[in-house]
């Protein structure tokens, strides 16, 4: 397995965007943050201390066909509610991984345990704490409106931004792309 702390490091000057389809017929595994990526990262606050967040059903629909196709899912978020928890076991995710502040150790842990190579895993992130995983995965990409130092690093940018599609993007063209895509006559699509 290649270790993401070594002298590898990527940015979109040295990869072209364009092939980033071609590394989608190798993609194995998905892996994601979640405030500015599954959420717009707005967050509230209730009296109680749970944060709320709004999640985007198509994302999570995407997620759940990823899953039953037979792709390992993570989530790694410096969050910390145990409404991430609860979201995201109901689409099938088993590896959540809650208050990853270094997101490295639990990629790599994610990694191991489903006997991925770092080069197997789409990761989206959005911010600052997602950029060393940006830069060792298989596939780097980033919401639209993710910030620059983000989109600097990522191999595609979605056309879509955090909480309005970017996760279902990513994962219907992988799945097209290896024809597991599930298409409304019913048959799958690629």
């Amino acid at each position: 397995m290649r270790c993401c702390q070594g002298s590898f490091h990527k940015s979109a000057n040295y990869f072209n965007m364009s092939n980033y389809k071609v590394k989608l017929s190798k993609i194995k595994a998905f892996a994601f943050d979640v405030d500015g990526v599954f959420t717009d990262g707005t967050v509230l606050a209730t009296e109680t201390g749970d944060l709320l967040r709004s999640h985007n059903a198509k994302d999570g629909y995407a997620v759940r066909m990823a899953v039953l196709s037979g792709y390992p899912v993570a989530i790694i978020t410096g969050g910390a509610s145990e409404s991430i928890t609860k979201r995201f076991s109901l689409v099938g995710v088993k590896d959540i991984y809650l208050k990853s502040l270094n997101k490295i150790p639990d990629f790599l842990d994610f990694c191991n345990k489903n006997n991925l190579d770092p080069s197997d895993v789409l990761f989206m992130g959005d911010d600052i704490p997602d950029a060393e995983i940006l830069k060792c995965c298989g596939l780097a990409t980033c919401p639209s409106d993710a910030v620059n130092e983000i989109k600097d690093i990522c191999e595609y940018i979605s056309l879509y931004p955090g909480g309005r599609g970017c996760v279902r993007d990513v994962i219907e063209q992988t799945l097209k792309i290896q024809g597991k895509w599930y298409s409304a006559s019913g048959a799958y699509s690629g």
